[in-house]
């Protein structure tokens, strides 16, 4: 992993509960998460930490990995527990890619002197790690929600 990409990931993991918390308020007052705003601050706030400090190893992998993917799962099934809609989970995801990025970038991390390969590089990885996470979340919530709908 090149030396800005290590500086991006290291931050996220580092300032995981200033960043979970800005992400926590973001989702609570968003139009598009709304059942957030029903929801202890404080649970809300722990799921953003969960991610920002798993989103180095996440993001250091070659290949999104099976450890990865279960990560994404397991998001899915905390977010179906605490009665989020899939679609406010997956916004929820987004919000998080956009904080991660949006801090960096406050940092300055993405200072004009850096490699512009390495900032497309690290900015591609993170979409790809995005879209397995929403991919793997509207999977799970299908299953989640067929358990639910079998049970009735």
């Amino acid at each position: 992993m090149k030396t800005y990409a290590i500086k991006y990931v290291e931050l996220a993991e580092q300032h995981a509960g200033r960043m979970a918390k800005r992400w926590a308020m973001d989702v609570q007052n968003n139009v598009r998460t709304k059942r957030y705003k029903e929801l202890d601050e404080e649970s809300i706030v722990n799921q953003g930490v969960k991610f920002y400090q798993n989103f180095s190893k996440m993001f250091a992998e070659d290949k999104i990995g099976e450890a990865t993917l279960k990560y994404f799962r397991t998001y899915a099934q905390e977010s179906f527990k605490m009665g989020i809609p899939m679609d406010e989970a997956v916004y929820a995801l987004i919000l998080l890619r956009r904080h991660v990025w949006l801090y960096a970038e406050f940092q300055t991390i993405f200072s004009s002197g850096i490699d512009q390969r390495q900032a497309l590089d690290t900015l591609s990885r993170t979409i790809l790690l995005f879209d397995y996470a929403g991919y793997e979340v509207t999977k799970e919530y299908q299953e989640l929600m067929k358990k639910e709908k079998g049970k009735k």
